[in-house]
């Protein structure tokens, strides 16, 4: 069972190393939080993909600011993954496929993305760390939900109820 409430607050500069950084740092708390071994890498992957698209997409000139925040409250971890640049725009010459959002969604049980009201964005990552049930099913909402300005935009996960 996972401990009450625990935080991690980290700042990074928006370069390519800090992307390992970030995902190892973000795989120790998932592990002391108590995580399965699934949901560590779900953790790595989602993290690795929110850093990444930070560091090559949200600053145009220099590198700017990467802040990682994680808490554990109750049975749930939730990442931030937030920066100062440009925001969610559409970028050509930029390297990439634009599938690493696509790939959060599918291993995070909610995901979150809302421009920052000083500037950049913010993509809010919830894995829940409770006991799954035995029959397979997941209790809770089947959704993943995308807010831009004051839009938000709702995915819901594979094979849920409508």
């Amino acid at each position: 069972m996972p401990n009450a409430a625990k935080t991690l607050m980290l700042t990074f500069r928006a370069e390519a190393d800090a992307v390992a950084r970030a995902r190892h740092a973000l795989r120790e708390f998932a592990a002391d939080a108590g995580a399965s071994a699934d949901q560590i890498d779900a953790v790595r992957l989602a993290s690795s993909e929110a850093v990444t698209n930070a560091v090559l997409h949200a600053y145009r000139d220099e590198p700017g600011k990467v802040y990682v925040s994680a808490a554990l409250v109750s049975d749930e971890l939730w990442i931030l993954i937030a920066d100062d640049g440009c925001g969610l725009e559409p970028r050509t010459g930029r390297p990439g496929l634009g599938l690493g959002l696509g790939l959060i969604s599918q291993v995070s049980d909610q995901l979150t993305i809302v421009a920052r009201s000083g500037g950049g964005t913010e993509v809010r990552m919830r894995f829940d760390l409770g006991d799954p049930d035995p029959s397979g099913y997941r209790s809770g909402p089947a959704t993943r939900s995308r807010r831009f300005g004051s839009r938000t935009r709702t995915l819901r996960r594979r094979g849920s109820p409508a």
